[in-house]
């Protein structure tokens, strides 16, 4: 069954840039389609005809929509879309990939913000069984491990699960 959710991405007039560099990001994507504004309706989008409208894309087989809506509303990081790796080395791929020009300061805990300013979480997978675990004062120590990092680093979260 095809996924019925597809999360729309909100851009001033950057959607295609967005899209394009999302695709480069990650290995199984592409561009589906690209629509343009109409010459119809410019007094309410406030376009110019033959302008980017919508890219229709996808990461990994999910469907996203880039629109270019104009500068009315900016992302934040009351949502984030979360990447759940299997190990360090595709921890620093997507880190370093999706950082590059993103705002420096918005890093903490896994979290990160790219040059369009869609936050994300870089996370491993096994984040979520440290923070699972019956054994309260490992999940305690690895979540306090997790707190004073930006890139999550597996080794030093596994380390502090174990108390080293």
């Amino acid at each position: 069954m095809q996924n019925k959710i597809s999360p729309c991405l909100w851009f001033d007039h950057e959607a295609e840039d967005a899209a394009r560099f999302y695709t480069s990001v990650f290995k199984d994507s592409k561009i589906v389609s690209v629509s343009h504004y109409p010459d119809t309706g410019q007094e309410i989008h406030g376009k110019p005809a033959g302008s980017v409208m919508v890219v229709v894309f996808e990461l990994n087989g999910q469907s996203y929509t880039a629109l270019n809506g104009g500068p009315h509303f900016k992302f934040n990081e009351a949502i984030s879309l979360q990447i759940e790796c299997e190990t360090q080395e595709e921890v620093d791929y997507y880190w370093d990939k999706l950082g590059e020009g993103g705002d420096p300061k918005a890093r903490q805990c896994g979290w990160l913000k790219d040059k369009f300013g869609l936050s994300w979480q870089v996370v491993p997978k096994m984040l979520n069984e440290l923070m699972t675990d019956v054994d309260s004062a490992k999940m305690k120590r690895s979540f306090a491990a997790m707190l004073k990092m930006q890139k999550l680093d597996i080794a030093a979260l596994e380390r502090a699960a174990e108390g080293r």
